[in-house]
């Protein structure tokens, strides 16, 4: 897989939303071919670490290879972003200035990795990010019932001929490439119309799933706002409707102290809010960048911060630095620099 494939998508709005400064630390929870893990690097050096976070396999590889140059400034780890608050603890990486969440799909995996995310090229239905995972999308799409396969692709793709592509798909049974089913849902819809191929949103629907996108991004951007420090940064770039209304609605609860219903007269909750968001309305790419890459047109991009008193943050930094489990574990990641550092840069602000 060559990184000089991967065009990262809205790098200098991420760079600002993301307010990436020397010393920082980041995570890059969808690592993919590094692009904007390289330019987050640059922006925080000096002194700057970047956790990279990627379930495919390939895509460590190639980032490792891209990101060298940064030595020890870069920890790569080839794992779920379901895992991320749990990584971060493994190896000791919080708090951190800022947490990226890049979520579609690199130019390495449509092009290049042989594994069935595009109908533009004969390849395998898989759809595995992490190889490891047991079920691929063949094994949905020749096992599911007519109607599981039905309310899946509706659910996921907003198909609304996710019936008529259903029962066709079970009817031409077993199907097994990528250019096998995206002929079979041309059919089953009466042949292609637009600019849009008709299997787009099934293949969509199908990735979803294999990978249980959405209820990982859920869980994701919970635990995120608990690894962000002091004023931390929490920026996630969407590509369709789903992923997008998840990360509004998270960023919207998390940004208001009571989320009771509207008919109870009182608080019950006990909700604070955590964060403050950033861009009240959502960035999306400028007219050039979809020029020079049209793959970016959809892409849309949030923004906010963490919010917690000055107090609380110089406390958990210093219950960090001199908790028995960062002495004792022996691969934590610390750095006595950065610890100072952040003790300056917080009671400073």
């Amino acid at each position: 897989m060559s990184a000089a494939a991967h065009i990262p998508v809205m790098v200098d709005e991420t760079i600002k939303a993301l307010a990436v400064q020397p010393g920082g630390r980041y995570v890059d929870c969808t690592l993919g071919g590094g692009g904007h893990a390289a330019v987050i690097l640059e922006h925080s050096s000096p002194g700057g670490q970047l956790l990279g976070i990627d379930a495919d396999p390939e895509a460590i590889a190639t980032a490792r290879q891209s990101l060298e140059p940064y030595g020890d400034s870069v920890l790569l780890v080839n794992d779920n972003f379901v895992n991320l608050e749990a990584i971060c603890y493994k190896y000791d990486f919080l708090p951190v200035h800022g947490i990226l969440f890049d979520l579609g799909l690199s130019s390495l995996q449509l092009d290049e990795s042989g594994r069935g995310f595009s109908f533009q090229q004969r390849a395998p239905l898989d759809m595995r990010f992490d190889p490891s995972q047991k079920v691929s999308a063949a094994d949905i799409v020749n096992t599911y019932s007519e109607a599981e396969l039905a309310n899946l692709i509706y659910t996921y793709g907003e198909e609304s001929a996710s019936r008529q592509i259903a029962r066709r798909i079970v009817q031409e049974r077993p199907i097994k490439t990528t250019l096998e089913l995206a002929q079979t849902v041309e059919r089953a819809v009466g042949g292609r119309r637009g600019r849009i191929h008709p299997a787009t949103k099934t293949f969509q629907a199908l990735r979803i799933a294999v990978n249980h996108e959405l209820e990982t991004l859920e869980s994701a951007l919970k635990q995120a706002v608990n690894l962000l420090g002091y004023e931390g940064r929490l920026v996630v770039i969407s590509y369709h409707s789903l992923e997008d209304r998840i990360v509004k609605q998270f960023m919207q609860q998390e940004a208001r102290d009571c989320i009771c219903p509207p008919s109870v007269p009182t608080c019950v909750c006990g909700h604070k809010a955590s964060l403050r968001i950033i861009n009240k309305r959502v960035i999306v790419p400028s007219p050039e960048e979809v020029t020079r890459n049209p793959r970016s047109r959809s892409a849309k991009l949030r923004a906010a911060e963490r919010i917690m008193p000055q107090d609380e943050h110089y406390n958990l930094v210093e219950q960090l630095g001199s908790s028995p489990e960062v002495k004792t574990r022996g691969n934590g990641w610390r750095r006595p620099s950065l610890l100072r550092m952040l003790r300056s840069v917080f009671n400073a602000a």
